[in-house]
């Protein structure tokens, strides 16, 4: 059986839509066997798949081509999981993001509520040198 690269992403449930999986692999954000490569190359037996999604680079080997979506429980009999776990631990590293929230519809925040804003973001302290 002859199965493309982006549909057999979609059915072993790495992407969401074979569209998401199709831009992917156009964008050079999926390798097989380390070369880039187009949507259409056909998947065999033992390929070793990297997909890069946001900072985490997840590694598959095929054990079975497919071109049915599977259900998650069915999804190892047909690819292995063969991502480090430094890779996966990126996936829980803390968000280095600080969101003040305004209540919806408070409009425009006055005079006093930015310097309290603005005092707030000083006592924080980051350090760039990093």
């Amino acid at each position: 059986m002859e199965v493309r690269i982006d549909k057999y992403l979609w059915c072993i449930r790495v992407f969401k839509s074979r569209s998401d999986a199709t831009d992917a692999c156009k964008g050079g954000k999926v390798k097989v066997n380390s070369a880039d490569i187009k949507p259409s190359r056909a998947v065999v037996t033992g390929d070793l798949i990297s997909v890069r999604k946001g900072a985490v680079c997840y590694t598959f080997r095929v054990i079975e081509p497919v071109d049915k979506r599977q259900g998650a429980a069915l999804v190892p009999r047909y690819a292995e999981n063969l991502t480090p776990q430094e890779e996966l631990d990126k996936l829980r590293a803390p968000v280095e993001t600080f969101f003040l929230k305004r209540d919806r519809g408070a409009g425009r925040p006055t005079k006093k509520e930015r310097r309290q804003m603005d005092s707030l973001w000083d006592a924080l302290d980051f350090d760039d040198s990093m």
